[in-house]
């Protein structure tokens, strides 16, 4: 299934493939941020939510990131950026599994998506950064706020002061990446990963994301409304009964 020619749709099963298609470097335009939200956003509607794994075609670019050619005056910009944070949104509250899987460069906005996604696959030429300080712009500031969260504060200034992109043995070690895979295995692995990950139980999976990504900003009062919420849910779960069954019955033959 193919949504135009900039972003590619492919769906097996519970697997969904989402490839950004605008060569050379799969520039993230208006057009192209809007399609990648209009994609989520029906895809969480979804009365089971498949695992989505996205990408870029080629093997130089994931992404280069924003396109600077949009960033012409504020009555075009304002637009862009605010679907651009609504697109971050959409994938934290996606109640699925989000891996990507990275092939050459993936910067500035598109170095967001690898923070909001669950899991990362890259290969050895991967390059990630924020270079947005040295072209006259700044990331979303949602994406700086999960920078810190995920990468930690030093290595989020690092990335956000100096605007340099670092190599993927260096995004592994501070977290933007998973794991490194040859080039041409890293779509496979990715795909891998996140059919492993749709085969947890949902509503457990969903709990525990949300709960990553969301408890941070959240009152003490808040929390345990949603501990509490979730309880109700997973309690009374077929499929979540069914594991602590399975569980109880192997520690009781231990």
């Amino acid at each position: 299934m193919s949504v135009d020619a900039s972003l590619l749709i492919e769906r097996d099963q519970d697997l969904v493939t989402i490839t950004m298609n605008r060569p050379p470097a799969n520039a993230l335009n208006a057009q192209l941020i809007v399609a990648l939200l209009d994609a989520i956003r029906r895809l969480a509607d979804d009365e089971h939510p498949p695992g989505i794994v996205l990408t870029g075609s080629g093997d130089r670019f994931f992404s280069a990131g924003g396109d600077i050619k949009e960033v012409v005056g504020i009555d075009v910009a304002r637009p862009r950026i605010r679907f651009f944070h609504e697109l971050l949104v959409a994938m934290e509250n996606y109640p699925g599994p989000i891996v990507c899987a990275v092939r050459g460069y993936a910067v500035g906005g598109a170095l967001e998506f690898l923070l909001h996604a669950d899991y990362v696959v890259a290969d050895a030429a991967c390059k990630i950064g924020f270079p947005e300080i040295n072209h006259g712009l700044l990331p979303v500031a949602k994406g700086m706020r999960r920078a810190v969260e995920k990468l930690g504060v030093r290595a989020a200034q690092d990335l956000l002061y100096w605007g340099d992109l670092v190599d993927a043995e260096r995004a592994r070690a501070i977290g933007a990446v998973n794991e490194i895979m040859e080039t041409d295995k890293v779509a496979s692995r990715a795909r891998d990963v996140c059919r492993a990950l749709r085969q947890k139980d949902r509503k457990l999976f969903h709990a525990i994301k949300r709960s990553l990504n969301l408890t941070a900003q959240m009152s003490d009062q808040a929390l345990e409304e949603m501990t509490v919420a979730d309880l109700d849910a997973y309690v009374t779960a077929e499929s979540s009964a069914g594991a602590r069954a399975r569980f109880l019955s192997k520690t009781s033959k231990g």
